[in-house]
């Protein structure tokens, strides 16, 4: 006799067991030799050692399904736990262009060319830097690929920080608690992660530390290990804030920067780290930059050409705005051909 215990995750075991339990019912009478007990987000198998074995198999294909297409039904789970219509299921359960499937089956997927370089140089790269405008997908792109990690156990915890520019990071004077004085800022975050995590789960996940969303000044004297950490709106950290961040990188950590150099909002006596860090770190080994361009964005297509009107207005006004200035002979030094070499 084998006693087995698997653990219901991503998913809302409630969708799995069905309503008034008719699924875990359902799947307990197609095992009538097998004991299941459930209880919240664990399930326990006790029977024999090889049908206990096929059990978990099926019931994880059955997760799988739910967590990829967001329900299932009577059929469905009559077809996977009796293996009927198995190999379709299964030629498709490798969808290598999906990076992670959020609510509802969304297929969350890296949809230009350098969305896909982001994903390839995260897969080879311990740190990297993803620099672009408005509408690109950086952020989006970055917490897909931190909760995939975060999914497939290559990480403990995600963390999810931006400077607090617009109030100064001094939070003090804000009316609410922490967490209600740093909320308008870190939407961007929320609105990514409530795509790609049941909300049960993703409130499950804040509540124990799981994902941790803060502020950069938080991160000072911290050593970010076994995490995901995204630092977003780079170009409003300044020089020594964004050192101080890339220091904290722990053992089996991932980094990814992401950033605009076109939209920073610090004071102008306060230089952004941000292009000081793509001419100091552009050589620098397990470090990879992706460039990202108008051709990107993945907004309405108005954004686009919102884009290339403000850039040649610049061009043609020969504007220099310091929040734009990165000087022009670093930057062709620096583009995706260049930055995938080791």
């Amino acid at each position: 006799m084998s006693e087995q215990i698997v653990q219901v995750e991503n998913v809302n075991p409630s969708d799995l067991y069905g309503a008034n339990d008719q699924y875990l019912t359902m799947i307990k009478s197609l095992f009538p030799k097998i004991k299941v007990i459930a209880r919240g987000d664990y399930i326990k198998i006790i029977g024999n050692d090889d049908e206990v074995e096929y059990f978990i198999n099926r019931l994880n294909l059955l997760i799988l399904h739910l967590e990829r297409y967001g329900n299932i039904s009577a059929k469905v789970v009559e077809d996977i736990m009796l293996c009927a219509g198995e190999s379709d299921f299964i030629k498709n359960i490798n969808d290598s262009d999906v990076l992670v499937y959020g609510r509802n089956g969304l297929q969350i997927k890296a949809m230009t060319a350098n969305q896909k370089l982001m994903v390839k140089a995260s897969e080879e790269k311990d740190m990297i830097f993803a620099i672009g405008p408005a509408g690109t997908g950086k952020t989006y792109t970055a917490v897909a690929l931190a909760v995939r990690a975060l999914k497939n156990k290559e990480v403990r915890r995600i963390i999810l920080t931006r400077p607090a520019v617009e109030a100064g990071e001094n939070l003090g004077f804000l009316p609410g608690d922490l967490k209600e004085k740093l909320d308008p800022y870190l939407q961007p975050l929320y609105d990514a992660l409530r795509d790609m995590l049941p909300q049960s789960k993703l409130e499950a996940f804040m509540g124990d530390g799981t994902i941790e969303i803060a502020p950069l000044a938080f991160m000072r004297g911290r050593t970010l290990d076994h995490a995901f950490v995204i630092l977003d709106e780079a170009q409003n950290a300044t020089r020594s804030q964004l050192k101080m961040f890339l220091t904290r990188m722990g053992r089996s950590a991932k980094f990814v920067i992401t950033g605009d150099i076109t939209q920073i909002d610090l004071p102008k006596n306060q230089p952004s780290g941000l292009p000081q860090a793509i001419e100091v770190l552009k050589d620098v080994k397990g470090i990879d930059f992706i460039f990202l361009s108008e051709k990107d964005v993945v907004r309405h297509k108005l954004v686009t050409d919102i884009v290339n009107a403000y850039k040649k207005y610049y061009h043609d006004n020969d504007e220099d705005d310091d929040k734009t200035e990165v000087k022009t002979e670093k930057n062709d030094n620096i583009d995706n051909n260049n930055v995938e070499k080791d």
